[in-house]
């Protein structure tokens, strides 16, 4: 499986960045960075016709060739090539057709070897690419596939075919903000598109969470949702998300859940688990990155901003016959505070509760640990934070003893 995508850059205030890269996963778990595929500026700049941050691509193979298509923050859009599906890409023309209409392209060829191009924002325009894949066909554009008033539409489509069905994933405005991916089936690559539904939801998964972009996959046999979540309290850092897909008999699917373990199933209660990792989020909590630096080389992450009330949810954990301790690794630069522990609601059965005294700085990290009674099974957990008015503590990980 490979990945492509725009590249946020930790820390930035915009979207996206000058270059893409690209990812790739044998098993879905376990992925390997292969580093910068494609750029637009500087010396090794492939667009040749402006130096804008590149927006979302999407990739296609066909004839021994790669073909990137992407989009700048101007939106022109272009298609690049590569002999490997990790690039580097190069050769980048414009869309003939496309270019300069709108953003976010995705590219699908359909069982016949016929190619097909969609893009757009509130609009999603969509026709068949010539046989050489750098233009439109000309007659066979359609522009209202799919609206922001009648389905919901924002940008960001993605088509697979399953079936007799085409679905289109799509970015979905229609709950008043573009955090929902939605999708909508058709009986051809260009409709008529039926809006069926939301597929997932990524509101709460961080206090600024603002967009949401994706596709369906089908891997080994299975089907995934691959979307993203906000954080570190900015809509700029985004992080990618995978579930597993469940269709039903009529080929609809189910609203999903956003959970921490992905595909990868509960997490094990013993195992360390660092609190950015976080489903879902309420109050002023959010997750925090540490840039390397001189005195600090290493890039970490931490829950940051931790106010009386609010929680951190995590799902799903795995207590197997029962855990007999939680401890947590947490900073306090002057008052500490306190943990709950809930099981599968904020107010659910309360199983712990772990005191987190000062520790004289922000980074001066120090465990904390307390007793757990009654946590038996897979449980979503949640930990839910007390003191006194005022940042409290800041944390890094948890886990829990006596698994």
């Amino acid at each position: 499986m490979y990945l492509y995508g725009s590249y946020d850059i930790s820390g930035a205030t915009t979207y996206c960045s000058y270059e893409y890269h690209v990812f790739s996963s044998a098993d879905l778990i376990h992925w390997e960075h292969h580093g910068k595929s494609f750029r637009s500026t500087g010396p090794n700049s492939q667009v040749p016709w402006a130096d804008m941050p590149l927006y979302a691509p999407d990739c296609v193979f066909q004839d021994g060739r790669y073909y990137l298509f992407f989009c700048l923050a101007d939106n022109t859009e272009g298609v690049a090539e590569s002999f490997q599906p990790t690039g580097p890409f190069s050769h980048a023309i414009p869309v003939d057709g496309a270019n300069g209409d709108a953003i976010d392209p995705a590219a699908f060829i359909d069982q016949d070897g016929q190619a097909y191009y969609y893009w757009g924002q509130m609009h999603l325009r969509g026709a068949r690419l010539l046989p050489d894949l750098k233009g439109i066909e000309s007659g066979s554009l359609h522009t209202d596939l799919l609206t922001e008033a009648q389905h919901g539409f924002h940008e960001g489509a993605s088509i697979r075919k399953r079936g007799d069905f085409y679905y289109m994933v799509y970015t979905d405005i229609s709950r008043g903000r573009a955090t929902c991916l939605a999708f909508a089936t058709g009986p051809s690559p260009l409709g008529p598109f039926e809006k069926r539904g939301i597929l997932i939801d990524n509101t709460g998964c961080d206090p600024q969470t603002w967009n949401n972009h994706g596709s369906l996959a089908e891997f080994n046999g299975q089907w995934y949702l691959f979307y993203h979540r906000s954080s570190q309290a900015s809509r700029f850092n985004r992080r990618v998300c995978v579930e597993p897909v469940r269709f039903n008999l009529d080929g609809s699917i189910d609203e999903m859940e956003m959970t921490t373990q992905g595909i990868s199933g509960p997490l094990a209660a013993g195992q360390t688990i660092e609190a950015w990792r976080a489903c879902l989020l309420s109050g002023l909590v959010h997750s925090e990155a540490i840039q390397p630096r001189p005195h600090c080389p290493g890039f970490s992450e931490h829950l940051t901003m931790i106010h009386a009330g609010d929680w951190a949810a995590y799902k799903y954990i795995d207590f197997g016959p029962g855990v007999a301790a939680f401890q947590a690794r947490a900073a306090s630069l002057a008052y500490g505070g306190v943990i709950e522990l809930h099981l599968d609601h904020p107010d659910g059965a309360l199983v712990g509760t772990c005191p987190v005294a000062r520790t004289g700085g922000w980074q001066q990290w120090q465990k904390f640990s307390c007793s757990v009674q009654g946590a038996e099974g897979v449980h979503a957990l949640y930990l839910v934070f007390y003191g006194r008015p005022g940042r409290l503590f800041d944390l890094a990980d948890f886990s829990f003893l006596g698994v």
